[in-house]
């Protein structure tokens, strides 16, 4: 086993966790549909949540060309897993008591949920800068703008609680990284 397969392994279980902890709470919705009031902005981002996470275990093939681990890159690769994690369990809390649903819930914890989506994206350019400078160019002028754009609206969505806001990003976020995975990495190596 190779240190990528090494590291793999418990980067692998924390996504692992994540995605599963997003199932339950989409199962939880199911079997219990009038338990509480859903938001439909909510399940965008559990669906873009939950996209993310499958395609973090796709994309990070590419630091399998890592020639030099450090303990410094292992922990950040680590972060980056930690990160995932904790924005799938933000948007499935273990109960709900005190909150008039799933909107009042995601509004008010919205600052702690973007706040972590801004440093997923951060983080992210120093996971694509690890994987060599060809790569991150091989991304191309969109990839950075993106980016950029992803952790501006971010810190707009940590500030308002506007409605449309809200709904334009989840909705605008959700379609555009479904797009930018198949156009960018629907083959690896």
């Amino acid at each position: 086993m190779g240190v990528f397969e090494y590291v793999s392994v418990l980067t692998s279980i924390v996504i692992g966790l994540g995605i599963a902890h997003l199932l339950r709470g989409v199962v939880s919705l199911i079997q219990h549909p009038g338990r509480h009031k859903t938001y439909w902005v909510h399940l965008f981002w559990v669906a873009f949540m939950f996209f993310q996470a499958i395609f973090w275990w796709w994309w990070e093939f590419g630091l399998e060309t890592l020639e030099t681990w450090t303990f410094q890159v292992y922990l950040f690769v680590l972060l980056y897993a930690f990160i995932l994690y904790l924005l799938c369990a933000l948007l499935f809390p273990s109960d709900l008591d005190g909150y008039a649903g799933y909107k009042d819930y995601f509004l008010s914890r919205r600052v702690w949920f973007f706040g972590l989506l801004a440093a997923f994206f951060l983080v992210d350019f120093g996971d694509t800068w690890l994987k060599g400078p060809d790569y991150f160019a091989s991304l191309g002028l969109e990839y950075p703008i993106t980016q950029g754009l992803y952790i501006l609206f971010c810190l707009g969505a940590m500030i308002t609680m506007h409605r449309l806001f809200h709904a334009g990003f989840a909705v605008i976020a959700l379609v555009y990284q479904i797009s930018w995975a198949f156009r960018s990495y629907s083959t690896i190596g």
